[in-house]
């Protein structure tokens, strides 16, 4: 797709993917992931989810853009103005980065892994609990990486079937995603779909009850949605700076 790609945020334990977007490898895109993220968990009252990410520069700063708390530096004396605004993870935040290490010529050497935020201990902790593993992975996302380049021929290295504009690829991705959480059952899950291990339902959805399952939206529900990912996209510390009362004379 040029210079568009296809980011997906998938739940490993229940392989329900949470979002699917086109777009340019940007921080934007990056935060509106993380957002989709935060926001499929609102509501809970487990503690922060555990990300695994390949090493995609924009990450780091995204994760904290979503989800950190605004820290201040130490002064060393005296009291005064808070001092030197920053981002900070906040408790119970836990990042593993995976990095898979090529050559020029573009062929794998190794892959090594740590921990973004909290220890690559704790992470892997954190990954053993879940039973997605027994080591920083990204092998769920690769898989479906491979499953969505085998079903949409839009994505395959050498085809006809190029989309010559995003929304075009989106909308084909869009409804792909949807079959797969609802209408896919996988042999890992014992034979469940997404949907089911997320409780969302108690069977395996037909194409055609898929289709047919009315879908109605409102303006208003539409708003709520748009300003509840606003807030999710915006960080605390510039919602601290917006918050920030003006003097008057």
């Amino acid at each position: 797709m040029g210079k568009n790609w296809v980011h997906v945020a998938l739940a490993a334990s229940s392989r329900y993917v949470l979002d699917l977007r086109v777009g340019p490898r940007t921080k934007e895109t990056a935060v509106d992931l993380v957002a989709s993220v935060a926001l499929c968990g609102q509501g809970s009252t487990a503690s922060p989810p555990l990300f695994l990410v390949d090493d995609h520069l924009p990450y780091p700063s995204a994760l904290l853009e979503v989800y950190g708390r605004v820290k201040f530096g130490r002064r060393r004396r005296g009291r005064g103005r808070l001092k030197h605004p920053r981002l900070a993870p906040p408790t119970g935040l836990l990042a593993g980065v995976v990095r898979k290490v090529r050559d020029s010529k573009g062929n794998l050497l190794g892959v090594s892994t740590r921990g973004l935020f909290g220890s690559k201990r704790a992470v892997v902790q954190r990954v053993q609990a879940l039973g997605i593993g027994q080591a920083i992975h990204t092998a769920h996302i690769e898989r479906l990486n491979a499953t969505l380049r085998m079903q949409q021929s839009r994505l395959h290295r050498r085809t006809g079937c190029l989309s010559r504009r995003r929304r075009f690829l989106n909308w084909s991705l869009q409804v792909w995603s949807n079959l797969y959480n609802w209408t896919r059952p996988h042999r890992s899950l014992c034979g469940d779909t997404p949907a089911m291990r997320e409780g969302l339902t108690d069977h395996v959805w037909s194409v055609r009850e898929y289709i047919n399952v009315p879908v109605h939206v409102s303006d208003l529900q539409r708003e709520c949605w748009a300003e509840s990912r606003k807030t999710a996209t915006t960080s605390a510390l510039t919602q601290r700076n917006l918050n920030k009362t003006v003097p008057t004379s």
